[in-house]
């Protein structure tokens, strides 16, 4: 019987401390554990952790006593969700019908040779992650991305690379000044 609870995976739970931890109890209490909360719930957790770790998947499937498969399936189905972490910096490529004909495909191409990674990825020094999207509903600026919260439409991938390079660099070199 020791055995064959050694051998069962160890899976640590956020810290109760921790203030991210506590506002996700918050968000529990909130909808009184219901487990039609998840999203909402799920929502909570990615604010306050920016991602969705395993631990925290698991934590919140345990307190509304649902299984384990279903949380992660419902955070797996949704775009907005990330279950790795972010980079400083984002940049959101529309792939919808308008933007790909127009030359989305090009600048993603573009920007996952310039900076080392593939749609989905964050780079390894944690500036950037690059994503797309099905559709972000506005086909008249084909083809549009997103870089953190600014739209951009209309755009060539030589005008993306530099602008998301400017950026990470103006980051990188505030940084190096402190």
């Amino acid at each position: 019987m020791a055995n064959a609870q050694a051998a069962a995976p160890q899976v640590s739970v956020p810290v109760p401390e921790d203030p991210r931890r506590r506002l996700v109890d918050r968000a529990l209490k909130r909808f009184q554990y219901r487990p039609d909360a998840l999203i909402e719930v799920l929502h909570t957790a990615q604010e306050a952790y920016g991602y969705l770790s395993e631990e925290t998947l698991v934590y919140v499937a345990k307190e509304l006593k649902l299984p384990e498969s279903q949380v992660f399936g419902v955070a797996t189905f949704y775009h907005f969700f990330s279950l790795r972490p972010q980079g400083e910096h984002s940049c959101i490529v529309c792939t919808g019908t308008a933007c790909y004909v127009k030359g989305a495909g090009e600048i993603v191409a573009a920007l996952e040779e310039e900076f080392g990674i593939r749609a989905g990825q964050t780079t390894p020094d944690g500036q950037l992650s690059l994503g797309t999207a099905r559709c972000l509903g506005n086909c008249s600026l084909a083809p549009m991305l997103t870089v953190d919260d600014q739209v951009l439409g209309r755009e060539t991938p030589q005008a993306v690379v530099r602008r998301v390079r400017e950026l990470v660099e103006a980051k990188q070199g505030t940084e190096e000044e402190s």
